[in-house]
C-alpha cells in the first residue's frame, strides 16, 4: 500500500516543490521510494501548470536536488487519497484545514516545522518570492532540517508494508 504526502504552499512555485523534491530524495536514499509518494500543491491556482520559480529551480540543483515541477491547485477531494498533508505555514495549515471534508482529514494537516526540533515555536517556513536568492536557500535550509524528522515519521508509519 501506497503512503502518500503532499506538500502545500500558496502557489506551488517555491516553498512546496522544493519540500517535494527534497523529501523525493530523502524517501529515496532512505529505500522507501516503493513504499511512499511524495508530491505538491498550492492552497490557490494562480500559478497552475507553471514550473518552479527559477530561484526555486537553481537552488535545488545547485543542491543536488531535482528541480523538474508543474505547479497545480490542491483540491479538497485529494483528503481521501492523501495520508499526510504537510502546509508550509500556517496559513495553509489553516486554509487546508478548512478545505477538509471531515475532522479526520484536518487531522492529516501538519507544518512541516513542526518535525525540526530545532524550530522552536517558529513553525513558519518564509515566503522567499518577493526577496532574494538567500531567503531560497534558507527555505531549502529549514526545508532539509525538517525533512529529517518528517522521514522518521513516515518510516515509522510503513514499518512492515511491502509496496
Amino acid at each position: 500500500m501506497t503512503y502518500r504526502v503532499c506538500f502545500v504552499c500558496t502557489g506551488n512555485i517555491c516553498r512546496s516543490p522544493m519540500a517535494e523534491s527534497v523529501f523525493r530524495a530523502r524517501v529515496a536514499e532512505a529505500g522507501l521510494d516503493d513504499l511512499v509518494e511524495v508530491d505538491s500543491a498550492g492552497t490557490g491556482g494562480w500559478h497552475e501548470g507553471d514550473g518552479a520559480d527559477p530561484r526555486t529551480v537553481s537552488v535545488l540543483e545547485e543542491h543536488g536536488y531535482d528541480g523538474a515541477h508543474t505547479a497545480r491547485q490542491f483540491r479538497s477531494s485529494w483528503f481521501s487519497r492523501l495520508d499526510l498533508v504537510i502546509a508550509l505555514d500556517a496559513g495553509h495549515l489553516k486554509t487546508l484545514r478548512l478545505l477538509a471534508p471531515t475532522p479526520e482529514d484536518a487531522a492529516k494537516v501538519r507544518l512541516l516545522r513542526s518535525y525540526d526540533p530545532a524550530a522552536g515555536d517558529d513553525l513558519d517556513v518564509p515566503d522567499p518570492y518577493y526577496g532574494g536568492l538567500d531567503g531560497f536557500e534558507e527555505c531549502l535550509e529549514m526545508v532539509e532540517a525538517a525533512s529529517e524528522g518528517l522521514l522518521a515519521e513516515v518510516r515509522e508509519r510503513t514499518k512492515g508494508q511491502v509496496a
